[in-house]
């Protein structure tokens, strides 16, 4: 069985402008002034793919926060630190920057804290400190790192020369499910998980009603509506360079973790 949710390869200039709530006109512009390095064409259009929207959202971010041009460029810089008060975790919430304070230095890689942004965008500050706490275990833990790393590796190796009933497919399912496992088993063993049902409840208690149901969006902020998406129609559109056996491996780790969960009584 296949999945019926394929995310995006790459998106369109219009997409990606809808994605992070500005125009088109506007990410032009960025690309003129430097701030924004020229993706990859199809035919003569632009296309954007996970790395230029997550670099969209932090400039918007930097821009919502009135920082200065010259500020841009050095905040946008790949050697740009990832942590701290003048680094992009000052551009995260309250609520979610709070939740990794304290950390080892070193320990936050901007990997780390380009998803949280994505997933605070998506589903708000109280889905992305949630999301902290995986952040924090893989940071506080080396060995869990070391295994995610992996893993991780495993699934980008999963690439279009892959066929998607290729054996190796079900091998890193297996693996992904056993690391969420001992992630989850870690995150219950230091103590981490005390707290994260409260934020998900006062999450969930935060979610806007379904889009036809709202009749004014126009007041709502990141995580809840960006112009005419919402965040069903946000996660649907970010882009993720995906193979089809990587969503296929993805899918069946997805099998093993509902077929571990225990029936309904």
């Amino acid at each position: 069985m296949q999945s019926s949710f394929m995310p995006p390869r790459r998106i369109t200039i219009g997409d990606a402008a809808s994605f992070v709530g500005t125009t088109p006109r506007a990410i032009r512009h960025l690309h003129e002034s430097g701030l924004l390095p020229e993706p990859e064409r199809g035919g003569d259009d632009r296309r954007y793919g996970y790395d230029e929207v997550v670099r969209l959202l932090w400039i918007r971010r930097m821009i919502d926060a009135g920082m200065a041009v010259d500020d841009f460029r050095d905040a946008c810089a790949d050697t740009a630190p990832a942590g701290g008060d003048g680094g992009r975790m000052g551009l995260l919430s309250d609520v979610v920057a709070s939740r990794l304070e304290g950390l080892p230095d070193g320990s936050l890689r901007q990997a780390d804290l380009d998803d949280l942004l994505v997933t605070e965008w998506i589903f708000g500050p109280h889905g992305a400190a949630v999301h902290a706490t995986r952040v924090i275990a893989l940071a506080t833990q080396p060995g869990l790192r070391e295994e995610s790393d992996r893993v991780d590796a495993a699934e980008q190796a999963l690439d279009d020369t892959i066929a998607v009933d290729d054996p190796r497919v079900a091998q890193v399912a297996a693996e992904r499910h056993a690391f969420v496992l001992a992630l989850e088993a870690a995150i219950e063993d230091s103590g981490l998980a005390q707290g994260d049902e409260e934020l998900f409840d006062s999450w969930t208690d935060r979610q806007p009603p379904a889009p036809e149901a709202c009749e004014d969006t126009a007041d709502r902020g990141p995580g809840e509506v960006h112009g005419p998406l919402s965040s069903l129609e946000a996660v649907r559109t970010m882009p993720y360079d995906f193979s089809p056996a990587r969503l296929r491996c993805m899918e069946l780790a997805e099998e093993l973790a509902a077929a571990q969960e225990p029936s309904a009584p």
